[in-house]
């Protein structure tokens, strides 16, 4: 509906905001992960868009509004200097298309959108600013740009949005060393390498306020410059005056454009309401189409109007959520009738320690709403009760206020029909950590959500997955820090000494951040495609690994111990060798030293000194030396390994084993790496060398129960067999089916020669091509496996192509995929993020194009053992199998097994991994038996 005159000039008055659309875009487009939208067309920029717009006119009340874009990239400055932004890059790809949308996104909210050929955006807000600013009105600009800070008086200053920040007088003076009015003449002398601003040569900033503080002036400097004592300052200002002159023309901006919408044509109008709803609806933005009615500065007869659909949980703004203190069973009993009748609530455990083994439950937090959560302290302790007293009953706080704390049992009881009842979804972030909490306590929470593994799912490893950082960057919220709630360094405590009262709201916020933002993710998974992988693979091995971390593995800690004690011995051996050999004794753990007596006393070849004058030691380093024959080195480089053994391994995992267990419980991530793969950490044992002796020694310390075996299953060749799936090579799926030697095969086919006349030095170099291949090897990567040099290797993958041609096809169409999305998919949809497949430097592209070709492979793999771990899960506690599932380790499965089941057991096992997908040809899982885990594998 129109104004009338009166509402019109109430509104003169009022501050006008003027934003840098195109600072908001970009910014937008890196704040968030790639989005796509029902007609899949990316919009992440335009759903970041809409979210900073909305914030701003709801956080600000503002009602005088414009959105000022760039028209074009070439300008009057062109005409100037037609180098002048030359050497910008094109935007990105999937930004291109988003660029519509987002001028469609202004219009949708009614709001002035602004652009003028032949102007650049900041013309156009320098030329409103003026006119405001002469009208006697406020005026913000809404932008970091320090191009605009030239701007900024009494009357005009700038919002950063993103920092919520104002930016004034101070800040520029700040920032440049002088007043906004001479930002101009600072940029005119240091230029621009973005915008390719000449400037002059070797002053920078700083250098340029110095010298505008002593001359005044960009002219009077230049007019002078003779006078500067620095000689190549003096002599860069006198030959790059008019450089300086030019580049001032190019920054300085201009307050007089044409405008076609006067001053008073800003001001915001009502939006339509069934064109804003149909463009929030046709982009998919539901949850900001919920959020928007709360969020929007609009008459609530308005928002009814505007709004004819239910808002959900996010509609609470997060400043105006209420968290409180359960202290009786009946305001816990208040909660759980809630979560029934909701059918779903989110929950977060407290604890004292990371390590879910040992940590101890201090309280758990629950939120059915979002807005409204609770923190049930169970745990806390005051400073004179002596750790290790029942903590049930009445506690005083360090703050005075006092508390009462539920009893842990009774709290318990009636917590666990709840988070049992397979009617209400349990909600958590990282859930597996707050399934083995609550499993020490005989709770077992199903049916499941796990926030992080929804983020994970959706955007793989385009950003991190804490909850910290998506509650900033979906939310716009900062959470409660841990480290301002516990301290750090020496004076950090642990959970059950912070006072309650310093808790409630840590903790409650928690609960509730993870409900918005299942709340924000859920609806994503059938829009994007990624229902099938979240629930049939991520989902369902929460409590597969939640479980196998609980039980651990056995490990006998009197077999390290005597491997550590030989391994000294060994060392100590090492070093009177090596000191002999070198004439001198030093610290040969210390690099610098290592290669002060290597290349500087020995003066061994090929050495390579760093940027700080140091020796490289490095393993590329010394290795070549080695292979011409360098015992020293030889001896140095067995010298490292052993040491890193003995301190990774044989020191360190008797520290680990858990004193109650005898086992040790490492942690397996599941949000980590790129391809899907799990991660272990705490001790990582994926990582326990195998090709050396010594290495393999280390997992004989890994034992089984008495009466139990253990057992290891798998998979073999298991990323070859996909690549001639994947890439549909018919001799090597033919092969595969009639169990070939595959190697033998390879062999055959690139150096020609029949197939029962392959040697086994042939059989070596055909495998090494076969692996290296599903890694996008070079020739130069393979000659240094197989020996010979780069030319002769290279020869071998070309003949490999060229004797299976759809692979090469394959290999090509990944790298080609993944420059059009930025990604490529395993079969069963996972997205695995591609970065700098298009960058300008070779290697980094270089590096980009073999993770395209292995990422589908080796993601396709992991999924596989995925779906193999619930498969054996299930089948496990379903027939009630005298069968433990220990750990997972890339393609393998360790088992502990009792010892009479165990060849009954084998067999079901191996048929459940080898038939858990139906490809066209078989998998293969080869088991190995022993009391250790070195036997088995």
């Amino acid at each position: 509906m129109p104004m009338n005159a009166e509402q019109i000039k109430t509104l003169n008055n009022e501050p006008l905001y003027l934003i840098d659309g195109s600072s908001f875009i970009f910014r937008a487009y890196h704040a968030l992960p790639p989005l796509t939208n029902p007609h899949g067309v990316p919009v992440n920029a335009v759903l970041g868009f809409t979210n900073m717009l909305t914030k701003l006119l709801s956080d600000h009340h503002a009602h005088s509004v414009a959105v000022i874009f760039d028209a074009a990239r070439e300008n009057f400055r062109n005409e100037i200097y037609p180098e002048y932004k030359a050497n910008r890059s094109d935007p990105p790809e999937d930004l291109i298309p988003q660029f519509a949308l987002i001028r469609e996104a202004v219009q949708a909210f009614n709001l002035p959108c602004l652009e003028m050929e032949g102007y650049e955006a900041d013309d156009l807000i320098a030329t409103y600013a003026r006119l405001a600013d002469e009208a006697g009105r406020k005026v913000i600009i809404v932008s970091s740009d320090k191009d605009l800070m030239q701007l900024i008086n009494d009357n005009v200053v700038m919002f950063d949005a993103m920092k919520n920040k104002e930016i004034g007088y101070d800040e520029v003076i700040e920032k440049f060393g002088v007043p906004p009015e001479k930002v101009t003449d600072i940029q005119a002398l240091a230029g621009d390498s973005i915008d390719n601003v000449p400037g002059v040569p070797g002053i920078g900033v700083k250098t340029a306020a110095q010298l505008l503080e002593e001359f005044g002036d960009l002219e009077n400097l230049l007019n002078n410059a003779q006078d500067i004592k620095q000689n190549k300052r003096r002599e860069n200002l006198i030959n790059f005056a008019e450089d300086a002159r030019i580049s001032k023309k190019l920054v300085i901006l201009d307050t007089h454009v044409p405008i076609e919408v006067p001053l008073d044509g800003l001001n915001i109008d009502m939006p339509d309401p069934d064109k804003l709803i149909g463009f929030l609806e046709d982009q998919g933005f539901k949850s900001t189409l919920s959020r928007i009615r709360n969020q929007l500065n609009l008459h609530a007869e308005s928002r009814a109007a505007l709004f004819d659909t239910a808002g959900n949980d996010n509609d609470i703004p997060t400043d105006e959520a209420v968290y409180e203190c359960v202290e009786t069973l009946d305001q816990l009993q208040a909660y759980i009738d809630a979560a029934y009748e909701k059918g779903s609530v989110a929950v977060d455990t407290e604890t004292t320690s990371l390590c879910a083994a040992q940590a101890k439950l201090i309280g758990i937090s629950l939120c059915v709403e979002a807005g409204k959560a609770c923190y049930i302290p169970l745990g806390h302790r005051s400073d004179n009760i002596e750790t290790g007293l029942d903590f049930d009953g009445q506690h005083a706080d360090k703050k005075g206020k006092e508390y009462k704390q539920i009893p842990m049992s009774d709290a318990i009881k009636a917590l666990k029909p709840l988070l049992e009842d397979g009617s209400v979804l349990k909600i958590a972030h990282n859930m597996k950590y707050d399934q083995q909490i609550l499993m020490h306590h005989d709770i077992h929470m199903h049916p499941i959500a796990d926030t992080m593994l929804l983020s994970y799912v959706l955007d793989g490893t385009k950003h991190g997955h804490g909850l910290d950082e998506l509650s900033r960057d979906f939310l716009g919220h900062d959470n409660i820090s841990y480290k301002d709630i516990v301290g750090t360094g020496k004076k950090q405590i642990t959970f059950d000494q912070v006072a309650i009262e310093d808790a409630i709201n840590y903790a409650a916020e928690d609960a509730d951040m993870t409900r918005r933002l299942y709340d924000l993710f859920q609806p994503r998974l059938a829009l994007e495609k990624m229902t099938t992988l979240y629930e049939k693979i991520e989902r369902p091995l929460v409590d597969v690994i939640a479980r196998m971390e609980f039980l651990g593995i056995k490990v006998d800690p009197s077999i390290l111990k005597g491997m550590s004690d030989n391994f000294a011995k060994q060392l100590e051996a090492l070093e009177q060798e090596i000191f002999k050999q070198t004439e001198t004794e030093f610290n040969i753990g210390s690099p610098k030293q290592l290669g002060e007596v290597l290349f500087g006393q020995m003066g061994l070849p090929g050495g390579k000194k760093s940027k700080s004058g140091t020796w490289s030691t490095a393993q590329n380093v010394l290795e070549p030396l080695a292979v011409q024959g360098h015992k020293v080195v030889e001896d140095v480089l067995e010298w490292r390994g052993l040491s890193k053994l003995k301190s990774t391994y044989t020191d360190a995992l008797p520290t680990q084993i858990n004193p109650e267990t005898g086992r040790i419980h490492t942690s397996f991530s599941m949000t980590v790496t790129n391809t899907g793969r799990l991660s272990s950490s705490d001790p990582n044992l994926q990582n326990i060398p195998i090709r050396s002796d010594n290495g393999r020694k280390i997992r004989t310390a890994f034992i089984a129960e008495p009466g139990y075996k253990i057992v290891s299953m798998d998979y073999s060749q298991v990323e070859l067999r996909l690549a001639a799936e994947l890439a549909d090579v018919e001799q090597l799926k033919t092969a595969f089916r009639e169990g070939k030697d595959i190697h033998a095969l390879t062999a055959s086919k690139v150096f020609d020669v029949p197939l029962d006349e392959v040697s086994s030095d042939l059989r070596r170099k055909a495998k090494a091509i076969n692996f290296g291949i599903i890694y996008g090897i070079s020739g130069y990567g393979l000659a240094k496996q197989i020996g010979g040099d780069t030319g002769e290797a290279s020869k071998y993958i070309k003949d490999y192509m060229a004797r299976f041609p759809e692979l090469e096809r394959y290999m090509e169409s990944q790298k080609d995929f993944a420059r059009k999305h930025g990604y490529v998919e395993t079969l069963f949809g996972r997205h695995c993020v591609i970065n700098g497949i298009k960058d300008k430097n070779f290697s980094v592209r270089s590096f980009a194009e073999r993770q395209a070709i292995n990422a589908p492979l080796q993601g396709t793999a992991a999924d596989i053992i995925k779906k193999a771990m619930i498969a054996v899960d299930q089948t496990i506690r379903d027939e009630n199998l005298p069968v433990k599932l220990l750990l997972q380790i890339h393609d393998e499965l360790i088992f502990e097994i009792k010892e009479e089941a165990t060849d009954e057991m084998i067999e079901k096992l191996k048929s459940i991994m080898e038939n858990v997908v139906d490809l066209s040809i078989p998998l293969e899982v080869e088991a190995g038996i022993g009391d250790n885990w070195a036997e088995a594998h």
